[in-house]
């Protein structure tokens, strides 16, 4: 048997990985491995594979014997490459160890930088580079880093000696501080690691190197980065590789830099050279917002107003070649990429290059363009965008022409806007949220432990950072709103006051940000509609073309019919009338109807109601111009449509000819112990035709009257709830036609119309054979189908779901996104007994579910004719439609 491999090499124009490899390399060493390929300029290094984090996790932390050749083997090819000896006092190699899965997880896992330096090689570095202050300011960097990674030693420590020390020697910034500074903070470092730990900092490289590989391959696990893999669905099971390194250094002088930088703009999308850099620093300081980072070009720098000098002008002839770089790489790869480099000394070095995060906007700018320009197909293009990133564009902006008062302005990390409650810590922002406000999160700079309550807030607003700050990255990838680098503005934590322009923001006041332009403003302001043309309407264009799936809307409302129609909906594949009778003149009607005596008592109340309703269905009808519309009848138990307060009670009373005494005897006759499980959906139909009786006369005469008055066929799908027996449909499909037939007969017209059900039940969709036999269409309840396979409430089952989630039981919530193995198999019987018995039943989906790209794929994959969501995620469920049509075809040619 060949033992595994767990080690590839690469650097001076060779490697032993390609991209391709990136499962087993990770996205950092596949790519790395790829640039020195194609004869890039990158510091020499290795990749420890994902595999052997799998290995280290099984093995309690252990290496195999096998892996220690392997390392030893690769580092002396760096030594080689480099003309440098690791540990060498005279003339030492330095490493870095990084993380790298095989997504881009930036800022979860750990780095240690500068490794390989002690008491000795410090020496060896400050005579080889000739600056005595670089070589001890490289290592307090390390032993800070170090120290915190590896060790266990808190990093506010290290924090605590440089402040005090700056402040004992009225030394402002870290650039004040010269060698004799940095050998007395090296001194009391390492004082505080052996005081906190009770034994000196590690001198041997060694020692140092497999330490700090544990500590990486373990932050694999550590909590910001499970939570970031839930957040954006990446599986345990995938991974880490570690990719160790040769330093390079660009904090060696004036001639020396580092810099990120991308070869489109992330945020808008366009074909311009982007990006940020720092003279004579190291990468860390570029993304932690310490110094002000410097634009990359000077159309950068004309845009964001500044005098910093950009690199096209500092450094020209390295500017050019950085350009000739994003070009080779964009055209290599046919993305966008996100580029990490290093000048050291007057020489240009490639750290990393992946495809870079982007907001939903640019993502659909850069794929239509690059489609357009030939570099990539159309189908490419739309397998390009993530469905989920549309809805960064389906949201409102400010008007631009509402009342805004400024008080505050950053660089526009990531664009759109927000408005919420100020809280000043991620646990603030999460338990804010929990209770159901809207929050703008407010740090001095975000940290990879702010993770959860970047994701729970509406906005980000930093005063430290850049445009590739941790804030800024984050932010996008998520699509929240952020503003990043408001240096004018002023953060005090204990006061919790945001203050700036003479005002102070206090912890829970309103404030709103556009990270569009880098606006902080007071209060709410008024928001617009975005208009969805240009590139979203070629790039849903070419979707059109590829999908097979049709994607509805659910909506009751005009607003809503006219939003769904906006987003290219299909018709309406679930309107819900429950929410139609919730209407201050409706609901007292309902109210009537309900406390009713009688049944004579119940039609008189409906008669009330019956041209409310009829209006509902024409508004439809006419909005939705002859597409269809499915119609729930009545589903909800009729307790919820009671009151509970006093003055509401004492109204309803009155309104019903009745004491309150009577109406509270009603109320709580009506009381179930389960009323999800009780008298509702087809049930009520059962027992009180009336009501049914009168919501199909609303529809049909609504149908009537706009077939007149427009002269387009109108066929509405009216579709029966919570039906569990062949018995049950047919009385209600039955009670249905004859209504159908009595409106046709008073409006001498023809009517067109379909009847269905909704299979929200296991033993509907056992029985699916027996009940297609009058249906003529399924629309699967999923949000129901989920609640009765598993039992779960999905109002009570978020206390417990994230524990279940956590140990392995579900791998996500199924309200979120379809169980394949238990309500998937009922769907699919549903589907094939169905058909069996009509072969030309109509089957859809139009719960939750519907918007959700993940189920959608299943729908494809069963061969639905639609899926329904709500109107904003209509585009969503369109790309993921056409996604899964490409995948098909992808199948099909392999």
């Amino acid at each position: 048997m060949t033992e595994s491999k767990w080690v590839y090499s690469f650097g001076g124009g060779a490697a032993e990985g390609k991209s391709a490899m990136r499962n087993l390399l990770g996205g950092k060493g596949a790519n790395l491995a790829e640039m020195s390929s194609l004869g890039l300029p990158v510091p020499p290094g290795f990749t420890i594979t994902t595999e052997f984090c799998a290995y280290f996790a099984s093995h309690d932390s252990n290496y195999p014997a096998s892996l220690r050749a392997e390392l030893e083997a690769a580092l002396t090819k760096v030594e080689d490459i480099m003309g440098l000896k690791f540990g060498d006092a005279s003339n030492p190699l330095l490493v870095s160890v990084r993380s790298g899965a095989r997504a881009s997880m930036p800022g979860m896992m750990d780095t240690v930088l500068n490794l390989g330096l002690n008491d000795e090689t410090v020496k060896g570095l400050a005579n080889a580079s000739g600056d005595e202050r670089f070589a001890y300011d490289s290592y307090r960097r390390f032993i800070q880093m170090y120290g915190d990674v590896v060790l266990g030693v808190e990093h506010y420590h290290f924090e605590d000696i440089l402040a005090d020390h700056k402040d004992d020697n009225g030394l402002a910034f870290d650039t004040d501080l010269e060698a004799k500074d940095w050998k007395a903070i090296v001194n009391r470092y390492s004082d505080k690691v052996e005081s906190e730990l009770g034994k000196p900092f590690p001198q041997d490289p060694n020692d140092q190197l497999w330490g700090a590989i544990s500590a990486v391959f373990r932050s694999w696990m550590n909590n910001r980065a499970s939570i970031y893999r839930k957040l954006h669905d990446i599986p345990e099971s995938w991974g880490t590789a570690v990719n160790i390194q040769s330093m390079v250094f660009g904090n060696m002088g004036d001639s020396s830099a580092t810099g990120v930088c991308f070869t489109r703009n992330p945020s808008t999308g366009e074909n311009a050279f982007y990006g940020e850099y720092l003279v004579n620093a190291q990468g860390e300081d570029v993304v932690a917002g310490i110094r002000t980072p410097q634009p990359l070009t000077i159309a950068e720098k004309e845009f964001n107003q500044t005098d910093l000098p950009s690199m096209e002008e500092n450094m020209p002839i390295l500017y050019k070649e950085l350009c000739d770089v994003r070009d080779k790489l964009e055209n290599h790869y046919k993305d966008m990429q996100d580029m990490e480099f290093t000048v050291q000394d007057g020489k240009l070095w490639m750290l990393q290059t992946r495809n870079g995060k982007r907001t939903g906007k640019a993502a659909l700018k850069i794929a239509v363009e690059m489609s357009n320009d030939g570099l990539i197909s159309r189908e490419e293009a739309v397998k390009r965008i993530e469905p989920g990133a549309l809805d960064q564009l389906l949201h409102p902006t400010l008007d631009p022409d509402a009342d805004r008062q400024i008080f505050g302005k950053g660089l526009p990390a990531s664009p759109g806007a927000a408005c919420g409650k100020v809280a000043f810590s991620a646990q603030d922002a999460e338990s804010m949220v929990a209770k159901g406000e809207k929050v703008i999160l407010v740090r001095i700079e975000t940290s990879p432990e702010d993770i959860g309550g970047m994701h729970a807030a509406e906005g980000i607003l930093t005063t430290r950072g850049g445009m590739t700050s941790h804030a800024a990255v984050v932010a996008r990838g998520m699509g929240r709103p952020c503003v990043a680098g408001a240096g004018q503005m002023n953060v005090d934590y204990k006061a919790r006051t945001l203050s700036g322009s003479g005002v102070i923001i206090h912890g829970g006041d309103i404030i709103t940000i556009d990270g569009s332009k880098g606006e902080v403003l007071l209060g709410k302001v008024r928001t617009i509609q975005p208009e969805l043309t240009g590139d979203f309407g070629v790039l849903m264009s070419w979707v059109d073309e590829i999908r097979l799936l049709k994607v509805r809307a659910n909506a009751e409302t005009p607003e809503d019919a006219k939003t769904a129609v906006k987003f290219g909906a299909e018709g309406i594949g679930l309107s819900r009338t429950e929410h139609m009778f919730f209407d201050p003149e409706r609901i007292i009607h309902m109210r009537e109807m309900i406390l009713a005596g009688d049944e004579k008592g119940r039609r008189q109340a409906l008669d009330k109601l019956l041209p409310y309703q009829r209006d509902d269905f024409v508004n439809l009808f006419t909005i939705m111009k002859g597409l269809p519309v499915t119609i729930r009848l009545l589903d909800p138990p009729l307790h919820e449509f009671l009151p509970t307060k006093d003055d509401e009670i004492a109204e309803v009373a009155e309104a019903a000819g009745i004491d309150a005494t009577t109406v509270r005897a009603r109320t709580a006759a009506l009381h179930e112990s389960n009323p999800m499980l009780g008298l509702r959906g087809c049930r009520l139909g059962i027992v009180h035709p009336e009501i049914y009786e009168m919501q199909c006369r609303a529809i049909f005469e609504a149908s009537a009257r706009v077939s007149k008055d427009s002269g387009q066929t109108v066929v509405p799908e009216v579709m029966i709830p919570l039906i569990g027996s062949k018995q049950e449909y047919d009385i209600l499909h039955n009670m249905v036609q004859r209504i159908a037939s009595e409106v046709s007969e008073e409006a001498a017209i023809s009517l067109e119309y379909l009847t269905g059900t909704m299979i929200e039940l296991p033993r509907a969709c056992l029985l699916a054979d027996k009940i297609a036999e009058n249906a003529e269409f399924f629309s699967f309840g999923t949000n129901d189908l989920t609640q009765t396979t598993y039992g779960l409430s999905r109002d009570d089952s978020g206390s417990f779901l994230e524990h279940y989630q956590d140990q392995g039981i579900f791998e996500y919530d199924p309200f979120v996104s379809i169980d394949h193995e238990g309500v998937g198999e009922l769907i699919e019987i549903a589907i094939e007994r169905g058909r069996k018995v009509r072969s030309d039943i109509k089957l859809g989906i139009c719960g939750e579910h519907g918007g959700d790209p993940a189920s959608v794929i299943f729908c494809h994959q069963m061969g639905l004719d639609y899926v329904s969501c709500s109107p904003y995620r209509v585009p969503i469920a369109k790309l993921a439609a056409a996604q899964a049509a490409l995948k098909d075809e992808q199948f099909i040619d392999a």
